[in-house]
């Protein structure tokens, strides 16, 4: 590997982070808190070491695709080993374990917490805390992208840390250039405003409307109030925050060929319709069993089970009720939802529809090839295009060795925390699907707080695989990778 451009890299990482710090600093200016000091210092001392690692090392080769995985994989450790430290010095996070994953599952867009009340830390603290999900749900890297020459390094970190489902599609961001990375974070950035703009005009302050249009349009759920989005008990702002976590669930391709005029794309976008196919499908029946159940009124019960059903969709997790509180039927909806994901190429975790696309067409087609058309040859199309046979095998080995790490984590925390099935199994798909709250001990109205450092850092690591997608975070542990 070439060392030395990862050093190069990693330096970057440093800098854009420390100078990120800009924001919350201001924002402990303005409410003149005390937390000033502890974001200045860890500012200026990451760009202080992330310098000279960039500077003495800013002549380097190329990136090949182990130096993506590897970048990939230690710089989202590093960030959010970085970023915790503010937390630290100032105290509202005190240990080194809980400040790393709080900050992971920021730039992950899990939204889990290990606060127990949110409303008490400096505004500067929230505003860094929810600025991770600006800075991690369109990709770190992609941001780190911009600062590269010109040249094939910026496309290794991006296929480091896509998704399986891109490749799938086949429809993604080529980065062969500083100018897609531009478009695609000038897309992101814009929604985010938009979103911003929106809640302002509901009578949101400008504090709160930015926190939680950092964590809508990232799919990721950190909200500066304990009670989350339910702290407003707002239709208007449900129903905002309903739409851009709509958006963000998209594939970002579908809005860079829109601004170039491509309309078209929607129409052919086979995930785009099964997408809305998924999201029409359980908010109907949600909402239904709600009303049936006369656990709201009719309106109450389409608004509170779309809010929902849309957050866990997209993965985003914000709350604004306690879904555990809901009938079984329900909340057993709510658990299905929690496999499934939404578009390859957006802000979300997940297992992403798109695979389940290539399996349930791939079973329907061999089920008509065995009993009806014995001799025929079944073609899968995807965005009306065929879809090769290894491309199905990948969704395939996507989906099993998901639901084998669910399985293996889940029986992992039963033993190290020696808590119940239910909640052990919740917070490994919480962490691994980039949900944030699950069932259970971690369910809506509660948080990690109470699991022992090793589960902590057992589910730190599951939402760094789930943001990577798996394979780019699980190659690392092959022998054959640090080899020549």
């Amino acid at each position: 590997m070439n060392y030395k451009t990862i050093t190069n890299v990693l330096g970057k990482l440093l800098i854009v982070t420390g100078i990120s710090m800009i924001f919350p600093l201001i924002c402990s200016l303005y409410y003149k808190e005390d937390d000033l000091y502890a974001i200045a210092i860890t500012g200026i001392v990451t760009v202080g070491i992330g310098y000279p690692l960039w500077w003495f090392f800013r002549r380097f080769d190329d990136l090949n695709i182990k130096d993506g995985f590897f970048i990939a994989f230690f710089g989202w450790i590093l960030i959010s080993a970085v970023s915790g430290i503010p937390f630290m010095i100032h105290g509202s996070i005190p240990t080194f374990t809980d400040a790393f994953f709080e900050m992971m599952s920021g730039y992950t867009t899990t939204g889990a917490t290990i606060l127990t009340d949110i409303e008490i830390v400096p505004h500067g603290l929230i505003f860094w805390r929810s600025q991770t999900h600006l800075l991690g749900g369109m990709g770190f890297l992609t941001l780190t992208i911009i600062f590269l020459p010109h040249g094939m390094g910026g496309v290794r970190l991006f296929r480091a840390e896509s998704s399986p489902g891109q490749v799938i599609t086949k429809e993604k961001f080529i980065p062969r250039n500083r100018d897609t990375m531009v478009w695609l974070w000038g897309i992101y950035l814009a929604l985010n405003i938009l979103e911003t703009i929106l809640l302002c005009g509901g009578s949101m302050t400008l504090f709160d409307s930015l926190c939680h249009s950092f964590g809508t349009v990232s799919t990721s759920g950190y909200s500066p109030w304990n009670a989350s989005i339910g702290h407003y008990n707002s239709a208007y702002f449900d129903w905002v925050i309903i739409l851009f976590m709509f958006l963000g669930g998209m594939t970002f391709m579908i809005f860079y060929h829109m601004a170039h005029g491509n309309w078209n794309i929607i129409k052919i976008n086979t995930e785009f319709r099964w997408y809305i196919g998924f999201m029409l499908f359980f908010c109907i029946m949600v909402s239904w069993i709600l009303w049936k159940e006369n656990t709201y009124g009719l309106m109450d019960s389409i608004r509170y089970a779309t809010f929902q059903v849309t957050s866990i969709l997209t993965t985003t997790g914000f709350t604004t009720a306690d879904y555990e509180q809901w009938p079984q039927a329900a909340q057993m909806f709510i658990y299905m939802i929690c496999f499934i994901g939404a578009c390859a190429g957006s802000t979300t975790g997940g297992i992403k529809i798109v695979h389940y696309i290539l399996i349930i067409k791939f079973g329907v087609a061999q089920i008509k090839r065995i009993y009806f058309k014995p001799m025929s040859v079944v073609s899968i199309r995807l965005n009306q295009r065929p879809v090769e046979l290894q491309i199905i095998y990948i969704a395939f080995c996507y989906f099993i060795v998901n639901i084998f790490l669910i399985l293996a984590g889940g029986c992992f925390m039963t033993l190290v925390d020696k808590m119940d099935y239910n909640t052990a199994m919740s917070s490994v798909i919480s962490a691994l699907m980039n949900i944030g709250p699950g069932f259970g001990g971690v369910g809506p109205s509660k948080n990690f707080a109470f699991i022992s450092d090793t589960g902590k850092w057992f589910l730190s690591w599951n939402m760094l695989v789930g943001r990577l997608e798996m394979f780019s975070a699980l190659v690392i542990f092959y022998p054959s990778f640090w080899k020549k």
